[in-house]
């Protein structure tokens, strides 16, 4: 800690010198050759402990600085971070750690090295328009997901993709669908003010980029599986375009904005269940949570047509959701829990005074995913207040009782389970809350 303490001030005063260092000895740490599981963990965590420095190097360096060398170093060091991004391991812990804090250096690269970034993004792009389906390498493109970009770098990015879309393989276009929106949320969340401004004084260049891909989109999304895979990005380019939105609240729309009315009209049709097809209700969900999220980022003030369109869903969005006797579930329990998560924040920072989706999350007799994911939204609520009109977490004192019933009722099922192991000891302090000391197997309860 004190060399990493070290060397990131060193890297002030000297960041090429450093960063080549440092560069240096992850690229020699990945070529190790090791043998046995204690020393891969300590391969692993000597990689970590590389990047973390390298990332806070990089975060410290001067903001819109660019030398000659610096570029060189992009060079050498961009395909050593996009080696831990591109070769993830599912289920292996330490791998997941590695592809966080890759990216995490690659976020802080491209703030000042977007150029470079971007080049090797596009560059990937016009091959995948050229390659055969069978040899379409992607993963460049999902390089999009993890880079900083501000509302001019997401423009370009936008405007790359109108550009070649039409002529990527369908993995390719699979790939830049997916992580478009996911760069969408990187702006939004590094940049709020932007995006709030984009309602304040509507940007025709963005919003024109964002109509283009939507119809390019429409016309790629001709199958039920394809719908599916385009309808949360599509939700989002909709975002983009303020001035669409309020005309097709219309009672007469234009021959050109039909498509975006018809889009929206399935999309409630299939969040109310009525489309015949489940993957289509699950899309419209994970569509829905993101409008909703978008539009907390939204003064209600500069746009009072976008809080009407949410309107018009989040009742079947809650019951889909949020419904006790036959729980949401796609198959992935971890991506599940986030949606509701998301859906209870957001519902809570467009409404805070309509509480009955926490009081399904608070009952006895609701699932214990609830209860996980009541947990978390308030603790999101209270940690995440970036904007001035998100409201704090005071509008859910009112729920205090039926909050205290629920830990207690879950701290009763936690000491049942202990079996054979040593009882929980509970130290009573004021207030009368208590804090747990218990053995692991208690510990690794969710709660």
């Amino acid at each position: 800690e004190h060399n990493k303490e070290c060397l990131i001030n060193i890297s002030k005063y000297k960041f090429s010198l450093v960063i080549s260092g440092l560069t240096n000895i992850l690229k020699n740490v990945n070529n190790m050759r090791i043998f046995g599981e204690t020393a891969e963990k300590n391969l692993y965590l000597s990689q970590l402990i590389i990047l973390d420095t390298l990332e806070k190097c990089l975060a410290g360096q001067p903001k819109d600085t660019m030398r000659l060398d610096e570029t060189m170093l992009v060079k050498q060091l961009l395909p050593e971070i996009c080696h831990f991004i591109h070769t993830y391991r599912e289920g292996n812990q330490h791998a997941a750690e590695l592809r966080s804090c890759a990216s995490g250096v690659l976020f802080s690269l491209s703030c000042n090295n977007f150029n470079a970034v971007f080049s090797r993004i596009s560059t990937r792009l016009q091959e995948l328009t050229v390659c055969s389906e069978d040899n379409a390498d992607v993963h460049d493109i999902e390089l999009l997901q993890y880079i900083s970009v501000d509302c001019s770098k997401l423009k370009r990015l936008l405007q790359e993709t109108v550009f070649k879309f039409k002529a990527l393989k369908k993995v390719a276009q699979l790939a830049v669908i997916n992580s478009l929106e996911k760069a969408f949320w990187n702006w939004v969340e590094n940049y709020p003010d932007e995006f709030t401004k984009l309602y304040q004084t509507p940007q025709t260049d963005m919003a024109d980029c964002a109509e283009k891909l939507f119809d390019l989109v429409d016309g790629f999304a001709e199958s039920t599986k394809r719908k599916a895979a385009v309808w949360p990005l599509q939700i989002i380019l909709l975002v983009l375009c303020p001035e669409i939105i309020q005309d097709i609240a219309k009672d007469v729309v234009e021959e050109t904005k039909m498509n975006k009315k018809l889009f929206l009209d399935n999309l409630r049709k299939a969040l109310a269940g009525h489309s015949g097809s489940r993957q289509l209700t699950e899309s419209a969900a994970i569509a829905c949570v993101k409008l909703c999220k978008a539009s907390t980022y939204i003064n209600w003030e500069d746009n009072s047509v976008i809080f009407l369109l949410v309107q018009s869903m989040v009742v079947d969005l809650k019951n889909l959701l949020f419904n006790p006797s036959k729980p949401f579930s796609r198959g992935n329990q971890n991506a599940d829990v986030d949606l509701m998560i998301d859906c209870l924040v957001s519902c809570f920072r467009i409404n805070p005074h309509n509480n009955q989706h926490f009081k399904i999350c608070l009952a006895q007799n609701s699932p214990s995913t609830f209860h996980y994911v009541l947990v978390n939204s308030l603790h999101r609520i209270i940690t995440n207040s970036a904007l001035d009109w998100w409201p704090r977490i005071d509008a859910v004192y009112c729920h205090a009782v039926e909050l205290r019933s629920m830990f207690s009722d879950t701290l009763h099922r936690a000491m049942q389970g202990c079996g054979a192991h040593p009882a929980i000891r509970m130290t009573p302090v004021s207030l009368g809350t208590s804090y747990l000391s218990c053995n692991s197997s208690v510990a690794n309860c969710p709660f």
